[in-house]
């Protein structure tokens, strides 16, 4: 090896030792980054508790009224007077027509005089009846007068029976004249008025009264329901409860009366029927409801508000925030859902508390913070993607 190379290798190794001293020093000199802390996302959260929760069966139906009337009138005769007002609260024997008594009336003095007349006769047929018989035996009267009298008593006795009868029927008919109500209810639009003449076999009633206390309400539920329906039906009475359209609004509370004895093949579903005493008149007949069957009470049961469960590729899981403050999801499995809120079978317990707000933002091992409902920094899906639509 020359003096030149020897030269060349120390040149290199100066230079390289000199550029590793730079990159050294230059690592000294540069400050510490600080590690990234990830902020604990708000949620809203609720502990769940215990409660008596009714296991229920959701139908629709129609309200049916008790008792339908079309009032007619029995004779033919003249309205003389209306005794109700349209849309009135009427009770048996509330007074609703008047007709015309005069020609019944006639004809109930006319029967009571035939009825006079024939008992005078069957007396004095009697009593020549009583004095032929003796005279019978010493001859002093034949066989034939005694048997014609005998005859006539007869006659006369089925004259006056006919005349009661006919006095009977007369003041049927009278009675007929005075139209009143067979049963507790609202009467509807009035359809005669004063003056005019009415008949029987008329298709247009006076008035068609209709009984709302108590009302019925005729539901349906699915097959699948009916075992378990006749079921609790055997340990007791079942409360029904009709709701509004809106399934919100209470209006009455009643028992189950009945299920049908015959299942529609077309639509798999069973009728109900139920009796409710609608006290303050919030059902009306033609009204559709929905109905709420309650089962049975499943005590001690633990739910939770509907905007906590979520739906994965394995089903529904709701997020449980644990005691470190980060949150774990937990599959659930759903009994019922009502009112806002789910009957949860299998998941959760007493004590856990779980995401109710938020859950957007969150997944396994994610730290939160509880922030009270209606927190603007609270996020759910819908309000988080309202920006990209």
């Amino acid at each position: 090896m020359n003096k030149r190379t020897i030269v060349i290798c120390l040149g290199v190794a100066v230079c390289v030792g000199g550029l590793m001293s730079w990159h050294v020093l230059a690592a000294r000199s540069v400050p510490p980054q600080p590690q990234t802390v990830v902020p604990a996302v708000p949620i809203v959260a609720e502990k769940l508790q215990t409660s008596d929760v009714p296991i229920v069966m959701a139908g629709i139906g129609t309200v049916v009224a008790y008792n339908v009337v079309d009032v007619h009138a029995q004779v033919t005769g003249t309205i003389d007077k209306i005794g109700f007002v349209e849309g009135q609260i009427v009770h048996p024997g509330s007074l609703i027509a008047q007709l015309d008594p005069r020609p019944f009336q006639a004809a109930l003095q006319q029967a009571e005089a035939n009825l006079a007349r024939d008992q005078a006769n069957l007396t004095n047929a009697k009593i020549n009846l009583g004095r032929y018989t003796p005279l019978l035996k010493p001859g002093f009267a034949s066989a034939q007068q005694v048997t014609d009298q005998a005859s006539m008593v007869t006659q006369l006795e089925a004259s006056v029976a006919g005349d009661k009868a006919a006095i009977f029927n007369a003041q049927t008919q009278l009675g007929y004249t005075t139209i009143t109500s067979p049963i507790d209810g609202v009467t509807g639009i009035k359809h005669v008025d004063i003056g005019n003449i009415v008949q029987p076999g008329t298709t247009t009633p006076i008035v068609t009264i209709t009984q709302i206390q108590p009302i019925s309400v005729v539901f349906t539920l699915p097959q699948t329901d009916v075992p378990e329906v006749q079921a609790a039906m055997a340990k007791g009475a079942l409360k029904a409860i009709a709701y509004g359209q809106d399934d919100r609004t209470k209006l009455d509370e009643g028992t189950l009366l009945l299920v049908d004895n015959t299942i529609d093949q077309s639509s798999g579903t069973v009728q109900l029927k139920a009796t409710f005493p609608n006290a303050n008149r919030a059902l009306w007949p033609g009204e559709f409801v929905n109905v709420r069957l309650v089962a049975r009470v499943q005590h001690d049961g633990v739910t939770v508000p509907l905007s906590a469960l979520q739906q994965g590729q394995s089903g529904a899981f709701v997020y449980i925030v644990q005691p470190d403050g980060t949150v774990q999801q937990r599959p659930v499995t759903v009994t019922q859902t009502l009112d806002g809120r789910a009957l949860i079978a299998r998941g959760v317990k007493a004590g856990d508390t779980v995401v109710t707000a938020g859950q957007y933002r969150l997944s396994n091992g994610i730290k939160v913070t509880e922030v009270a409902a209606g927190d603007p920094q609270v996020q759910n899906s819908s309000e988080a993607s309202a920006g990209m639509l």
